[in-house]
């Protein structure tokens, strides 16, 4: 597995990391733990250094079992937690006062079974506590050696700014796929400029961009996907024709679509680093293998071309998670 350097003080990543969310919430009932906990370790023995978790996603025992996963290895891996939620659910809204930054740093390190957290996030931006009191509050974790790395979460370019003039960000981390192509306009110049990483989240368009999913799919109760726009029955039988031509492309280049998806983002710039989650090994093989697949001029152009020709149905979040947003 290729390396890649996120921010500019030298955190080192593999070019594919593992979101660990779907192991235990959002989509669907969560894995047995013992199964979760194998598939992390695989995942490790595969080559991947670069883990990404957060205290909501449960809430907490997420964190909890990649913490156990990981304890074997942890000298040898990267773990990214986030803060910012009230009480860690999603559904109370954005809490990023500084006092509760720093109690989630403190029970997050005990759910991970560690000593410090490699890269915290702020989960999403909260319209109530200026991003400075967060940023300088990071900066004391820092300080303290709880934290190594502050990120930020689907933040826009203004605020990433503020942020990183009180403490540097080490990485940003938004939607971005052949599916989502937004951060493209504003946020990477910012992170160019500022030298800051890019760690898109659904890389794979929460699976759509696989080919698994069509119109007649039926998500699980619990799935998050019942309530995006985005997986109507008839924005995805609208958006299988954009699947159909990446799939010609990735066939050409001995590929599967999920592969394609993946080396297509991580041609994109050196400093970007996806984390696609799944329940699957043999998922999470297929999955790494878009490390290896090397696309040239001619390829992206291709996918280029596939892209402008086609206009993606529905939007991403219902209006209540859009609005958690910053833009």
């Amino acid at each position: 597995m290729q390396k890649r350097v996120l921010g500019k003080n030298g955190l080192e990543v593999s070019a594919i990391g593992l979101g660990c969310m779907g192991l235990s919430f959002a989509y669907g009932p969560a894995m047995d733990r013992g199964e979760a906990i194998k598939l992390v370790r695989a995942a490790y023995e595969r080559g991947v250094t670069f883990f990404d978790t957060a205290e909501c996603y449960g809430p907490f025992v997420n964190e909890e079992l990649v913490g156990e996963a990981l304890a074997p290895v942890r000298d040898q891996v990267v773990i990214a937690t986030k803060f910012g939620f009230r009480n860690g659910d999603v559904r109370l809204g954005p809490d990023s006062r500084p006092e509760n930054i720093r109690a989630v740093a403190d029970a997050s390190l005990k759910r991970l079974r560690t000593d410090r957290i490699d890269l915290f996030y702020q989960h999403r931006v909260d319209r109530n506590v200026p991003i400075e009191d967060v940023a300088g509050t990071v900066k004391e974790l820092i300080a303290q050696g709880k934290v190594k790395h502050f990120g930020m979460s689907e933040a826009g370019a203004r605020t990433i700014r503020r942020a990183h003039a009180v403490q540097p960000v080490t990485a940003v981390q938004s939607e971005y796929s052949l599916f989502w192509r937004e951060p493209e306009a504003k946020i990477f110049p910012t992170l160019e400029e500022l030298g800051i990483g890019f760690v898109p989240f659904s890389p794979l368009g929460r699976g759509f961009l696989t080919g698994a999913i069509d119109e007649k799919t039926q998500f699980a109760a619990g799935d998050a996907r019942n309530a995006y726009p985005r997986f109507t029955p008839e924005a995805r039988k609208a958006n299988l024709a954009l699947v159909d031509r990446l799939g010609a492309i990735a066939a050409k280049k001995g590929a599967t679509k999920a592969q394609l998806a993946l080396a297509w983002l991580i041609a994109q710039k050196p400093w970007i680093a996806p984390i696609p989650g799944t329940t699957k090994l043999h998922r999470l093989e297929e999955n790494l293998g878009g490390a290896e697949v090397a696309l040239t001029a001619v390829d992206l152009s291709q996918i280029e071309a596939a892209l402008a020709r086609i206009k993606v149905e529905g939007d991403r979040y219902p209006e209540s998670a859009q609005a958690m947003v910053d833009r």
